[in-house]
Parts: structure tokens; C-alpha cells; sequence
């Protein structure tokens, strides 16, 4: 899509603008408008993203218009027609914006007198670019939303097909990123799975209040003409009218939910990068990342470093400033329209870029990282991982647990000293320090023992990883039936 922004900006470093009355607004105005002014207030560098969405809200209100009596079977025609060929013109990449226009609205309104005549100027009865661009920014929103939540299931999907993969892969789990106890790394994944699950209901939330028309509140007060909104609503798929025509008008919370639930998601997202991050270090060597997902050094030959994940991580720094920089502009506005809200867009449309950039990067590297099960293992077994084990046997043998663990913290004192694991205690020295402890507790510290043994709901047993898989698997399989997704 072309942009015609450079003339204007030419004009306006030399000091000129185009005169008032070339302005759709400028009949009480005598004096052209500040070169500055010009360029500051002019939106079309951001809101051009919205041109097919507002396309298509003007078809649906030409539409309303006509059906109302508003306009005439001819005048109607005249313009929808028109305005599906400016539509067939925008995917077609032939329309050219300007920024003497100021914003999409009235850019697509000047195209459509250029090409139908001065009965395109009717298309504006009844409505203003407050509740214009609401509707806009709503329709954009959904779009948008949709292909997050998409690649949100698909997320999920390799996630789930991932820990199913490696539900007989154990490592150590941390707390304070020391070892703490070991686990499967089926169930490791599957965390991340209940995150991006909670992301993708925050998103389907979020995009279910933003679901609702404010078309037809005008600039603030309404209209005057016999206008039907929810006939407008049905055309263009809403399931609900905004009931307030000031609220309609200043309302961004829906903006605002959706970036809270984009930063959440990319906190997780974050959270993920920095374990693939770490893990895929030499010091770990938990994983080998794809020569696609990496980069170089222009120094250091030997380097392969995970600036995918890097990037995402910082990233999400971007989606932070984003909704904290709404929440600031939005915090002190009376109502309703301010044209601070025209800073609404930009944090909001990149958000969206960056969410969906991040889930593509991590949908192509985790289905072709290399997982390395032998130094998981290793690093699962070591730092006595099984040693909450020996306590819970000493205390299923009667010895209270407080006790229990502090038999078991000289046990390891002892066991560092001799650089040797627990298991590897002779009888004789394990019951030295409690009698109770008889041969049988070989078989309670083997790995897979101290796994399988915490098959509570929800733990990393093999059984209960392989539910937790079929649960997911259930879940998103409906999901993407009642989404259409693969149709």
C-alpha cells in the first residue's frame, strides 16, 4: 500500500500546509494549519492498518443508511459499490494515501467522492470519526485476535505433542534454579501448556467485551436521524450495541484488556525464552537449538547463539510500554472524545506485531530443537535431586518428617564429603543414622521411582503426565472444531 507522506512532510519542514478550506473540516476555519501542527495531528502512518475494516463498516452503515430510508436505493448503490471498489483497489495494494487528509477515514472518504462523486459525501450522515474509528479499531481488533488465538492452539499443540514425545525423558526440576527435585520433561512442558491456555482464554475474554458496536453514537450524543444500530450490528457481526453514546465514544478498555492480556502472554512466552536460553548453554546442555532459530558471533567462529529467544525476550518490554503507556494517556480524560486517544493505535497495532511475531518463532523452534535426554538425566540425578525421597520413606517407617529431614540433611553432608550420591550409601551407614532403614531403599531413591511416585493429581507421574496429555489433546481438538480451525 502506497503513502504519499513524504510531499506532505516536505511541506511542512518548509513551514507550509495546505490551506483551510481544502480541509473536510475547514469551513469556519481562515488560517491554514501549523506546518507542525500538520504533521503531529495527522494519524495515516498508523491507522492505513485499519483501511479494509473501515471499508467495511462503511458498507454495513451505507447499508443501515439505505435500508432506514437515509438514502435513497440509488445514492446506496452508488456508494457501496464504490466502496467495494476501493476494496478490491486496497487488496490489490493500488490505493494511495495522503497525509493532508490526516487520517484513514477521511482519506477513503476523498477517494470515494474522487471516484463515485459528490453522493459520496452522504456516507457520513449519521456518524462521526469518534465512533467511526471505535468501530474501526474493534473490527481490526478482531481480526487480529483471531489469528492470535489460532496460533495460541497451534502453540499448544506442539507443546502437548512435545511433552508426549519426552514423557519418559526426566531432568531436574528447580526451585531458586537449583535442583530441587527430578521430573519429567513432559510435565515441564505441559506447564507452559496451562499458560498459554490461560493466555488464549484472557485473549477469547478480552475480545468477547470488545465485541460490541459503538456505531450510531455519533461524535458524542447520537444522531438526529432515524438510524437502526443494531441492524448495523448484525450486518457487521457484532453481538451487542454499546448502550452509552458517550462511553461508546471514549472507550479503549477494550484496548487495554488486550494489551494486559498480550503482556501476559509474552511474560510467558519470556519465561519460556529464558529456559531455552539457559538450557541450550554448554554449562547445561540440555538442548541444541536449530542453526534456524540462531545466530553468530562477528568475532568469536565458535559462537551459536539463541537470539531468537533473546529477542523475544526483550520484546516483550515492548508490549509492557504498550499498555502502560494507554493506561497513561487514557487515565486523565474527561468525557468523551480527547484527541489524546489518536495515541491509542500505535502501542496497540505493535503489540499485536510483536505477539504474533514471537508465537511464529516459537511454533518453528521448539518442533526442531534437539533435546539432549542423556544430560537431562544426568543433571537429574545428580545434586541429590531424590533426597525429599529418602525423607518421605523414613517418615512412612514412623520417624516424624521434621526428623526424617534433618537425618536426611547429615546423610547428604556425608554423602558430599565422600563425593558419592545417596544411593550409593552403604546399608550399613544409612541405618548407622536411622535403624529403620532396611534394603528396600535402593529402589525408593531410583529416578524413576522418585518420579513415579508422586502420582497426586496434577504431579509428574508417568500415568498422570500421559492424562494430562490426553486431557489437553480433548481440549484443544474441541476448540479448534468450534474455531473452524483447519476448515
Amino acid at each position: 500500500m502506497a503513502n504519499k507522506d513524504g510531499e506532505a512532510q516536505q511541506e511542512a519542514a518548509a513551514g507550509t500546509a495546505p490551506q483551510a478550506e481544502t480541509r473536510m473540516w475547514g469551513g469556519r476555519f481562515e488560517e491554514p494549519t501549523d506546518a507542525l501542527v500538520e504533521r503531529v495531528n495527522a494519524s495515516i502512518g498508523v491507522d492505513q492498518a485499519m483501511a479494509e475494516d473501515d471499508l467495511t463498516g462503511s458498507i454495513a452503515h451505507a447499508t443501515m443508511l439505505t435500508e432506514q430510508g437515509i438514502l435513497t436505493a440509488a445514492e446506496g448503490a452508488a456508494i457501496v459499490a464504490g466502496l467495494n471498489g476501493l476494496l478490491t483497489d486496497l487488496h490489490a495494494g493500488k490505493l494511495e494515501f495522503t497525509v493532508e487528509l490526516e487520517d484513514i477515514h477521511m482519506n477513503l472518504e476523498k477517494l470515494l467522492t474522487d471516484r463515485i462523486g459528490p453522493v459520496g459525501g452522504k456516507l457520513h450522515t449519521a456518524r462521526s470519526r469518534n465512533d467511526q474509528v471505535a468501530t474501526d479499531m474493534r473490527l481490526y481488533l478482531r481480526r487480529r485476535g483471531a489469528t492470535l488465538r489460532e496460533l495460541l492452539l497451534q502453540l499448544r499443540t506442539v507443546l502437548t505433542d512435545l511433552a508426549e514425545e519426552h514423557v519418559d525423558t526426566l531432568l531436574p526440576g528447580y526451585t531458586h534454579l537449583q535442583v530441587a527435585q527430578p521430573v519429567r520433561l513432559g510435565h515441564h512442558l505441559l506447564a507452559y501448556q496451562e499458560m498459554f491456555r490461560r493466555d488464549q482464554s484472557r485473549l477469547e475474554d478480552a475480545l468477547a467485551r470488545a465485541d460490541v458496536l459503538p456505531l450510531g453514537a455519533g461524535a458524542l450524543a447520537g444522531t438526529t436521524f432515524p438510524i437502526n444500530r443494531h441492524r448495523t450490528a448484525e450486518l457487521l457481526g457484532f453481538r451487542d450495541v454499546a448502550a452509552n453514546s458517550l462511553d461508546a465514544v471514549s472507550d479503549r478498555d477494550f484496548a487495554l484488556e488486550t494489551l494486559s492480556a498480550l503482556s501476559i502472554l509474552m511474560m510467558h512466552l519470556s519465561r519460556l525464552s529464558e529456559e531455552v536460553i539457559i538450557w541450550s548453554s554448554q554449562e547445561f546442555g540440555f538442548i541444541t537449538l536449530s542453526d534456524a532459530f540462531t545466530t553468530g558471533s562477528s568475532i568469536m567462529p565458535q559462537k551459536k547463539n539463541p537470539d531468537a529467544a533473546e529477542l523475544v525476550r526483550g520484546k516483550t518490554g515492548r508490549v509492557y510500554g504498550a499498555l502502560m503507556g494507554l493506561l497513561t494517556v487514557m487515565k486523565g480524560l474527561p468525557l468523551a472524545y480527547n484527541k489524546d486517544m489518536q495515541e491509542d493505535k500505535q502501542g496497540l497495532f505493535d503489540a499485536l506485531d510483536t505477539a504474533e511475531d514471537s508465537l511464529r518463532l516459537y511454533l518453528g523452534m521448539l518442533p526442531s530443537m534437539r533435546v539432549n535426554e542423556g544430560a537431562m538425566r544426568r543433571a537429574a540425578g545428580a545434586a541429590y535431586s531424590n533426597a525429599t525421597d529418602l525423607a518421605d520413606y523414613l517418615a512412612r517407617k514412623g520417624v516424624p518428617f521434621r526428623e526424617a529431614h534433618h537425618i536426611v540433611g547429615r546423610l547428604v553432608g556425608e554423602a558430599l564429603a565422600l563425593g558419592v550420591p545417596l544411593e550409593a550409601l552403604p546399608l550399613e551407614h544409612l541405618q548407622a543414622a536411622e535403624p529403620r532403614i532396611e534394603e528396600d531403599v535402593y529402589q525408593a531413591l531410583q529416578l524413576e521411582q522418585v518420579v513415579d511416585a508422586r502420582a497426586s493429581y496434577g504431579g509428574p507421574a508417568r500415568q498422570r503426565v500421559l492424562e494430562q496429555v490426553a486431557a489437553a489433546r480433548r481440549e484443544l481438538a474441541a476448540q479448534a472444531a468450534a474455531a473452524g480451525v483447519g476448515e
